[in-house]
């Protein structure tokens, strides 16, 4: 099978993390400040890379296409499975919490949230957290994405377009988050996040799965 560029660079992805070690740690407490407590053992990172935030966020189970970005995973305690957001390997109404993170881009937005809509149960939640078309990062990489391997093929989205698909997917009780307010170079220590969007690059949606009968 063909390796991805996710593959290949892998290494050089995740290390991207330590050498922007003030950014990870803004998302990561932007994306806590919304974590349920009821959590529990059936949580899923979906696109979850190399671990670094099913780990950090207490995440068991990771997915990913990528192998080689699943053996970092794997080696921060997260168990890997290899697949796709569009056919998840899950049963339905099996997990508690559902996570995406900056890898919604990648995907086929409504055919990765009716699989993230059929494998949460009832009233389990569904995190995600993305940049913001508009934002600053956002901006960034849509004028770079042409030249870049990683974002050459991504379809960056506003949070209001976000939030709608989600209410058309069955989704509902709806609170935001966002943080990275300044271009990343000049983010030297983890910022604090706020409620709401509009000024940060790096936003965080946390809905409730509803189910009829």
């Amino acid at each position: 099978m063909k390796k991805t560029v996710y593959d290949i660079h892998a290494k050089n992805y995740d290390s991207w993390y330590d050498r922007n070690s003030a950014v990870y740690a803004s998302e990561i407490e932007a994306i806590q400040k919304l974590m349920p407590s009821c959590s529990g053992k059936n949580s899923i990172e979906i696109g979850v890379g190399t671990g670094r935030f099913a780990s950090k966020l207490g995440i068991n189970y990771g997915i990913d296409p990528s192998v080689s970005m699943l053996e970092i995973s794997a080696s921060r305690g997260v168990r890997c499975i290899k697949g796709v957001s569009e056919w998840l390997p899950v049963k339905s109404s099996s997990m508690g919490l559902a996570l995406i993170v900056t890898s919604f881009c990648l995907m086929d937005a409504n055919m990765t949230l009716e699989e993230v809509h059929r494998i949460l149960s009832t009233e389990g939640y569904f995190i995600i957290a993305f940049v913001e078309k508009n934002g600053i990062l956002g901006e960034k990489y849509r004028k770079k994405a042409s030249k870049s391997r990683f974002y050459r093929n991504v379809v960056f989205r506003t949070t209001e377009n976000i939030i709608s698909m989600l209410k058309e997917h069955g989704f509902g009780d709806i609170t935001v988050m966002q943080t990275l307010f300044k271009p990343l170079n000049q983010i030297q220590r983890p910022e604090e996040a706020e409620e709401g969007f509009g000024r940060g690059s790096f936003v965080v949606i946390k809905a409730k799965c509803i189910k009829n009968g």
